[in-house]
Parts: C-alpha cells; structure tokens; sequence
C-alpha cells in the first residue's frame, strides 16, 4: 500500500510540475502493476480463506483445483 501511494503521489508532483508525459505514463504503469500484485493477494487469501485452503488437504480434488485457480489468477494478472 504504501508503494502504491508513494507512485500515486510522484504521478501527482509530475502532472503539477508539467513533467514530461512519458514520465508519467511510465510512472502509471508501476502504479498499475502494483495495483494488480496486491489484488492477486488480496483475491488469493479470500479464495483460501472463504473458499478451499489447498493447504489443509492437498490431495483432494478441490484443493488441487484451488491450487490450480490460484495459479491461473497469478499468471492472468501480471
């Protein structure tokens, strides 16, 4: 949270001081994959939490499946 702040708020100084748009641009897109980084965080402790912890019996079928869901939303998001 607080590096997203932090890149927020270097995306607001370089709007007010005029800086250069690919600065800015740039200085987004950290923004955004760290936005995306805490949502895959975010999404995989409520999956464990509310859903299946894959953890407490790896070998059944629905944690194989949780496993796998956690994976998918790991490779979509980055």
């Amino acid at each position: 949270m607080k590096k997203i702040r932090g890149q927020l708020n270097a995306v607001e100084a370089s709007i007010a001081d005029d800086d250069d748009c690919s600065k800015v641009l740039m200085t987004l897109a950290a923004c955004r994959g760290a936005l995306k980084a805490l949502l895959v965080e975010i999404l995989e402790g409520h999956i464990r939490f509310h859903v299946v912890d894959p953890d407490q019996r790896p070998d059944s079928k629905r944690a194989r499946a949780t496993a796998e869901l956690i994976d998918v939303l790991r490779a979509y998001l980055r």
